[in-house]
């Protein structure tokens, strides 16, 4: 994996521009948080950090296509990643205090930027929170497992509470 901690010492004052590339960026930690996502095209991600008086800016874009299950029937489902971002680090505090958020890391006394946890962050927000194959999709059957959407199962499905059986057919009507 490239290297992905940029020395802040060094870096110009107008500021840096990289594209990354690199697969092992994001395959490390799919494998390392045991996500069911599978990349099936590159993942890239270009960036522009820029030094200011109290911090770093850092602007950039992910993209490139994953697949994720669908959280109803658990099938496979394409997700095309296409996510602009924008990122503050602050700079250190005289006493050398890191915040424990920040991405800016001390190695050897000198202070590093991790890119690669920026952008690892900001893929993890650009997946869908609840990934559907489809807006009607009928998830899996209780009792079997069987896919609903391929086909009905011939498991019982159970009536409720017996208790509210007397409500079951309350009709309420219009005032």
């Amino acid at each position: 994996m490239s290297d992905t901690r940029i020395p802040l010492g060094a870096l110009p004052p107008e500021g840096l521009e990289l594209h990354l590339d690199d697969q092992a960026l994001w395959t490390g930690p799919l494998a390392e948080f045991g996500m069911d996502c599978r990349i099936t095209a590159p993942l890239t991600a270009d960036l522009r950090i820029q030094p200011l008086e109290d911090g770093y800016l850092v602007r950039g874009a992910i993209s490139g296509d994953v697949t994720v299950p669908c959280n109803r029937c658990a099938e496979p489902m394409p997700v095309h990643i296409e996510e602009r971002f924008e990122d503050f680090e602050d700079t250190p505090s005289d006493e050398g205090e890191l915040d424990g958020e920040s991405r800016i890391v001390e190695e050897k006394g000198a202070l590093y930027l991790d890119v690669a946890a920026i952008v690892w962050e900001q893929f993890v927000l650009a997946l869908p929170p609840n990934p559907l194959c489809r807006p009607d999709c009928k998830g899996l059957c209780p009792e079997c497992g069987a896919n609903l959407n391929e086909s009905m199962c011939a498991c019982s499905r159970d009536e409720g509470d017996p208790r509210m059986a007397v409500l079951r057919g309350l009709k309420i009507g219009k005032q």
